[in-house]
């Protein structure tokens, strides 16, 4: 298996720390021809956006549909809660990053520069945004996990897109408050930060996102 992407997506990141916390070393390379939109990249994947597995010589698209395969594949430890209402929280929790909580970031992304913000934009980004991660704290079972005492997808897909709103959120400067300022949020977000494998990849995903930030900035 070959992952292709940046660490410095949290779509990209999701897999990673999906894979190692199931015990899968599956570290991002980059994309045949050089680039997402290589022909050599467009043959595996025509959607043209990363992370993209390649297995056995075909390629699998979209993070969340990846992680299903490496659950399914890799079977020596799952990453999955192994009650049935709790692998239903889990995979709620990762449904509403990618429906709620992604779509709220763009208009921060945006507006990052002050100069030409849209007060009412961010207002409303703003209060989707809460309302967002309070979805996900509500789909939230026992912690301090996500579902329980260890990761699972929850975590892995919850955990690389917080990175992201926080550093745009501090990046922009807009004022808000943390997103995970609730006491069951940030109990949550401690104990993901306090576990070797999830921790390793939150750091990597940092720094690639932090050099990526400062070279958008460069360019505004």
């Amino acid at each position: 298996m070959k992952l292709y992407g940046s660490i410095a997506s949290p779509y990209v990141a999701r897999v990673v720390m999906f894979a190692k916390i199931k015990g899968v070393d599956l570290q991002p390379q980059e994309a045949p021809g050089g680039g997402i939109k290589s022909p050599e990249y467009l043959k595996l994947n025509p959607i043209g956006k990363m992370p993209t597995l390649e297995v056995n010589g075909q390629g699998i698209g979209e993070s969340a549909v990846i992680c299903d395969y490496l659950e399914d594949a890799c079977t020596q430890k799952s990453g999955l809660p192994k009650d049935a209402l709790e692998r239903a929280r889990s995979r709620l929790v990762a449904r509403i990053v990618d429906i709620y909580i992604s779509p709220a970031i763009g208009p921060f992304f945006r507006n990052m520069n002050p100069a030409r913000r849209d007060a009412a934009v961010i207002e409303t980004a703003a209060q989707d945004l809460a309302k967002a991660y309070s979805y996900a704290e509500h789909a939230m079972g026992p912690g301090p996990f996500c579902v329980g005492a260890t990761p699972t997808l929850g975590d892995c897909t919850l955990g690389p897109t917080t990175v992201l709103v926080r550093r745009i959120l501090t990046a922009g400067a807009f004022g808000l408050p943390d997103p995970i300022g609730t006491p069951r949020l940030a109990a949550w977000w401690k104990a993901l930060e306090g576990h070797a494998d999830c921790s390793a990849v939150l750091t990597a995903h940092t720094t690639a996102l932090d050099a990526f930030l400062k070279a958008m900035a460069s360019k505004r």
